[in-house]
């Protein structure tokens, strides 16, 4: 049941016209960045050929590409994730899910899972910009692998805390801006750092960027792995206990 419910999500958000457009803004944002750095690092090629050890196109050109993602990934997450139980809630569609021979588990699971795919969509057209360098040059395979890795971490947990403040709400709008809210506070977290003592330490780790800079640089650690992984599992428990709370009371 949980690849049915799966599948239905994922099918539903590409009969949406908004996830279409979304594919395709983000593409366009994402192509005009990766085309910049691709012109940015022709015009460094001189200083390059003379140093020693120089960074090559993973560097200065994979890495800040998904660092762009990243942010995109920011604005567009709310938008996916708003309407995947809010809708259902408005709609009161939701009893219905909470009367067929399936258990919140499998539901929130199989929803996420719908959602993660459409994430897992836009990560494999992103990945052809890069791939689409080998052409003309080398690349570094290592390094293009661990940002696809950490920009599928993030998408793993961005993806869990905007399904879960979708359960919480019957306004979409409502869902996307606290969602919005969040991701923004994970991400602004590591300014923190300039505070002295154990405070920066905790903020620091919390910030979701400390842990993807390392994978942007081809260094796969796995406490980097397992902050992502805890958090997505962390928001989907929240997300079973909040849907069994709405059956009780129905």
């Amino acid at each position: 049941m949980i690849f049915t419910i799966a599948a239905r999500e994922l099918r539903s958000l590409f009969l949406s016209p908004l996830a279409w457009a979304i594919l395709a803004v983000t593409q366009c944002i994402l192509a005009f960045q990766f085309l910049s750095h691709i012109e940015y690092f022709m015009e460094l090629q001189p200083q390059l050929a003379a140093l020693e050890g120089a960074p090559g196109i993973a560097d200065l050109i994979i890495a800040p590409l998904f660092a762009d993602a990243a942010t995109v990934l920011l604005l567009i997450t709310p938008l996916i994730t708003m309407r995947v139980l809010s809708e259902e809630r408005r709609s009161r569609t939701l009893s219905l899910l909470f009367s067929a021979p399936v258990s919140m588990t499998e539901i929130v699971i199989g929803k996420y899972l719908g959602v993660l795919g459409f994430f897992v969509v836009l990560l494999a057209m992103l990945a052809l910009m890069p791939l689409s360098l080998l052409a003309g040059s080398t690349l570094d395979l290592g390094k293009l692998a661990a940002c696809m890795l950490g920009l599928l971490l993030i998408m793993t947990a961005f993806s869990a805390m905007g399904v879960y403040l979708s359960s919480l709400t019957q306004q979409p709008t409502v869902a996307a801006v606290t969602t919005y809210g969040l991701v923004l506070m994970l991400l602004i977290l590591r300014r923190g750092s300039g505070l002295s003592g154990d405070e920066s330490g905790v903020l620091g780790y919390l910030s979701i960027i400390e842990h993807y800079e390392p994978l942007l640089k081809g260094l796969v650690n796995s406490t980097d792995i397992a902050y992502y992984l805890l958090i997505a599992v962390l928001f989907l428990v929240f997300t079973v206990r909040q849907l069994d709370r709405m059956r009780l009371q129905n």
